[in-house]
């Protein structure tokens, strides 16, 4: 799987700007057991480079996308990171592999828990997961040094980029139903403002906001 995934790096490396993966972003794709984080009917292809279901309509996202989003973020040891969509808790356990701390939120209340539970099986101290709307993102916690959201928004939550440090970087899937989808990466500037860079086409499940009181 990590050989697939370095050979999508050299594939895409004029659009993505990466040749490889980073050396930390490479140990932790060898090192989380991704089959722990799925259900038992997909064991077979825990280790395929594609998403898989998860149930609750979710899916468990392309390795190469995990590692890809993780290097964009340019994740340092001592970083305190968001994720915004939980799911399985993969890319969850690649982030607390490379950075200091991951909070990470799930709307949907049976994937989180059982996420919660798996990654705490895992061994991984250094994620918190909390059931909530991922568009308000997780203030008490911040600001970040990075953010990655695993679900697709029309747009940039403002939420989650006033809760990026200055510096800070964000990698989100953009676009609605219907239309195409791109990773983009939003860096916040000293100032409080924000630079954009489509990176690549992709096709994620939609960012749900909650709903209701």
């Amino acid at each position: 799987m990590v050989a697939e995934v370095e050979a999508m790096y050299a594939e895409t490396r004029r659009e993505t700007g990466l040749a490889a993966m980073s050396p930390a972003v490479r140990a932790a794709m060898g090192k989380v057991e991704r089959h722990r984080l799925i259900p038992r009917e997909q064991q077979g292809s825990a280790y395929a480079n594609r998403p898989l279901p998860i149930g609750s309509g979710q899916t468990i996202s392309q390795p190469y996308i995990v590692a890809l989003s993780t290097d964009l973020l340019l994740p340092k040891a001592s970083d305190v990171v968001l994720e915004v969509g939980t799911g399985s808790g993969y890319q969850a356990a690649v982030l607390a592999e490379a950075v200091k701390q991951v909070y990470t939120i799930e709307l949907i209340e049976g994937l989180g828990r059982a996420a919660a539970q798996k990654l705490a099986e895992m061994g991984y101290r250094n994620v918190e997961v909390r059931i909530g709307d991922g568009y308000a993102g997780w203030p008490d916690k911040g600001p970040f040094d990075g953010i990655i959201v695993t679900a697709a928004a029309p747009r940039i939550p403002p939420a989650l980029v006033a809760q990026l440090k200055p510096g800070g970087r964000m990698v989100i899937p953009v676009g609605g139903d219907g239309f195409i989808q791109y990773l983009k990466l939003v860096t916040k500037r000293a100032d409080g403002g924000t630079d954009e860079r489509e990176v690549i086409p992709v096709r994620f499940v939609p960012l749900v906001p909650k709903t209701g009181g």
